[in-house]
């Protein structure tokens, strides 16, 4: 843990990445109010039609990872990222933002990730990592403003949502119909009829940009390695896989077949636990706090915990270093189970992150569709293991990974056989 300052951070007009908004650092009731503007935007309505968009952009990229006739294996972390740039992007805002708005964004929007490292030059002076990034954000939240402002006239029209974005106008829209409503209690109506503007949008997009696209492709990245690392972790995937889709590998992924995935989501809340994708979040104290018997943290100071000791805490995971999707499946009575405050993969508290579903979601599907699609080898490198902190944790090599069809099992296979084949 570290302990930085007896000062609030700073959050003047200069603060040059993410944080242009003091709408980050909210908190107490005006926070608790604005999280509630957002609740509608992870219902399980909203996971399921992101779901459907989701699909369609993995397919088409493992179609290309297997089509790539180099025999030897690639550095897959920059691919890992394409895949959650443009799932994020479209989940996020549709058909608003063009092809070429969406190439702009994701080779742009690498700027502000390399600006985020732990060591750089912190001034923006020209030529600078945060004055490249300053200008990627610009552009960035000017899209962002435009697919909310499209928006906004689809759903006004009468459109049907088919984002996030849109979900988030719609209920704006729905709540202003029903300002007048008599049965509504003043704390829901004023709730209700919060209206955020296309800026306030923007920069919340670009806050969920952040944890889906630096966070999830760390989160994706490993976890393709770990399952590739340990064959009989991919193997019982493929087993779930197979028992859970019968003969109808083809079909839809839904959210309900999600939740019956118990194996396939505890392989990726183990890959979290042992690579968590944000290692320190920065908390501010609002009154002193008491870290142990000799130290007292001052009220104002900045606290900057880090989740990788709770993670690997052997009390709550035994042999902590070993990826053990069975931990979370023995019951209540099982150290996992009774020490649920140590997974601290989201954070905690009042500022958790609200997209905690869906990146679950997210790294489900994605694990679930390649394992019956594809095989993939990890090239193992004396860097393999080291680990590079850029916004989240990376592999130093890069990811080395070569990716090839997998052929439909017999109609007449179990799915044990199916799994093994």
């Amino acid at each position: 843990m570290l302990i930085l300052n007896r000062g609030r951070p700073s959050q003047s007009r200069s603060d040059p990445l993410l944080f242009s908004s003091r709408r980050v650092f909210l908190n107490g009731k005006p926070h608790v109010d604005f999280r509630k503007g957002l609740n509608t935007l992870f219902t399980r309505n909203a996971l399921s039609m992101y779901l459907g968009i989701q699909e369609n952009i993995y397919k088409r990229h493992f179609a290309a990872w297997m089509a790539d006739p180099d025999p030897q294996a690639k550095e897959y972390m920059m691919p890992f990222r394409d895949l959650n740039m443009e799932t994020s992007l479209r989940v996020f805002c549709g058909d608003y933002i063009s092809e070429k708005g969406q190439k702009d964004i994701s080779d742009h929007y690498w700027l502000i990730t390399l600006a985020l490292q732990l060591v750089n030059f912190p001034f923006a002076l020209p030529g600078t990592k945060v004055y490249n990034a300053i200008k990627a954000r610009k552009m960035t939240i000017k899209w962002f403003e435009h697919a909310s402002a499209e928006s906004k006239k689809r759903m006004a029209a009468g459109g049907e949502p088919n984002c996030l974005i849109d979900g988030w106008i719609k209920a704006m829209q729905d709540a202003r119909a029903e300002r007048e409503n008599p049965d509504l209690g003043s704390d829901a109506r004023r709730t209700l009829v919060r209206d955020f503007s296309d800026r306030e949008i923007a920069l919340a997009v670009l806050s969920f940009l952040f944890a889906s696209q630096d966070a999830m492709s760390s989160g994706l990245t490993y976890l393709f390695q770990h399952v590739a690392d340990q064959p009989e972790l991919l193997r019982k995937v493929r087993e779930e896989q197979y028992r859970l889709r019968g003969g109808q590998l083809d079909a839809p992924i839904t959210l309900d077949l999600i939740d019956q995935m118990e194996y396939t989501r505890n392989v990726v809340k183990e890959s979290l636990r042992i690579k968590p994708p944000v290692i320190m979040v920065p908390y501010t104290a609002h009154k002193a706090f008491k870290i142990d018997d000799n130290y007292t943290v001052p009220k104002g100071t900045m606290v900057i915990p880090s989740f990788w000791n709770s993670l690997h805490d052997p009390q709550a995971y035994p042999d902590p270093d070993k990826i053990i999707p069975e931990r979370w499946m023995q019951g209540p009575d099982s150290p996992a189970q009774q020490h649920p405050r140590n997974w601290l993969v989201f954070g905690s508290g009042p500022h958790y992150c609200i997209g905690q579903q869906y990146a679950l979601m997210h790294l489900t599907a994605v694990l679930a569709a390649a394992s019956i699609s594809m095989n993939w080898k990890h090239e193992i490198t004396p860097t393999s293991n080291k680990v590079r902190v850029i916004a989240g944790i990376f592999p130093e090599d890069g990811a080395r990974m070569k990716f090839s069809p997998r052929p439909a099992p017999s109609p007449t296979a179990t799915p044990e056989e199916a799994a093994a084949a």
